[in-house]
């Protein structure tokens, strides 16, 4: 019998050949590649407000040098993701278009405010760490351009999450108030930062066709099991607790109980009722107006510079 071209596809996908722009695939993978990576993208940006918050609050000139240059660094990080969403058909400016008019979702966790600068070191320990447990096996994504951004943008959030522990363990060695102020930041981060998941397998619809085509090689639960288990031994280098009365070692699951998660506090946030949902949105949306005219000169320069360069070559 002849294979089919979804067929031919999926045999691809089975064998470990990475569908590329350019290579046919199903409509229905498209749309889903579009929405995974931009909203991925959109994370990344939206992921900048929160810390950039506290840039010129850091305790030192060597913790504002740092903070700077991670917060640069997810900028890079959502360009490499537009750029890799945009060689699937959509456009930057529609992408957003998406964003600025809320149809298009970002990470549920970029809605928490960051009250002290110890949120900061959460945000790199948790935060970067749920993301490194969820973007590691996206370099192994069937999609090309998908798996070879993540590449990079792995090795850079290595550097975040290990900067967050850094921040956290000074403050473990501190004074009384400085412990204490950790230890606080630690329980208002630690649900959402494993609701950062997504719902549970039962809820997650996309999840079975995501990882039938290879876009993901883990599911929601299996992932989170994982941060949480690596995660409950690492605080107890910092000597700091987390907020879970249930978490406790399991010797025959071989893995962590832990407790219930609060998944309407996670859908409301997700449907745009968070503590920071609109104050993130407006702070984007205010950034994307002011900037009209830097890219209005931007573009005009390109049109002169190849208006002059077309010019030469006649």
């Amino acid at each position: 019998m002849e294979k089919t071209s979804e067929a031919f596809f999926q045999d691809k996908i089975d064998r470990e050949i990475r569908i590329e722009p350019k290579d046919w695939m199903p409509e229905k993978y498209r749309q889903t590649l579009i929405r995974q990576i931009s909203q991925h993208a959109h994370s990344e940006i939206i992921g900048m407000l929160p810390e950039g918050n506290w840039i010129t609050r850091a305790p030192s000139l060597r913790r504002k040098a740092i903070l700077l240059a991670k917060v640069q660094d997810e900028a890079g990080h959502g360009l490499y993701l537009y750029s890799a969403a945009e060689t699937l058909g959509i456009s930057r400016d529609e992408m957003y278009e998406q964003l600025h008019s809320g149809r298009a979702k970002y990470s549920s966790i970029f809605n928490y405010p960051t009250l002290s600068w110890a949120d900061i070191g959460v945000i790199g320990w948790l935060v970067d760490g749920a993301a490194i447990m969820n973007q590691v096996p996206l370099c192994r994504s069937s999609f090309g351009p998908y798996a070879r951004a993540m590449v990079r943008v792995c090795k850079e959030e290595s550097f975040h999450q290990r900067q967050g522990f850094e921040i956290l363990l000074t403050l473990s060695r501190g004074t009384e108030a400085q412990r204490s102020m950790a230890q606080d930041a630690i329980n208002r981060w630690w649900w959402p930062s494993i609701m950062m998941f997504g719902p549970k397998d039962d809820e997650s619809p996309n999840s079975v066709q995501s990882m039938k085509w290879k876009i993901k090689r883990f599911s929601n639960d299996e992932l989170r099991q994982k941060f949480i288990d690596v995660t409950a031994e690492q605080v107890k280098v910092l000597g700091f607790t987390l907020p879970d009365p249930n978490l406790k070692w399991n010797k025959a699951r071989g893995h962590y109980d832990y407790g219930a998660i609060n998944w309407d506090e996670f859908w409301q946030v997700i449907q745009g009722n968070g503590p920071c949902n609109k104050e993130r949105l407006e702070a984007r949306k205010k950034a994307w107006e002011e900037g009209e005219w830097v890219r209005a000169a931007a573009s005009a320069y390109t049109t002169k510079k190849n208006k002059r360069n077309t010019t030469v070559a006649a």
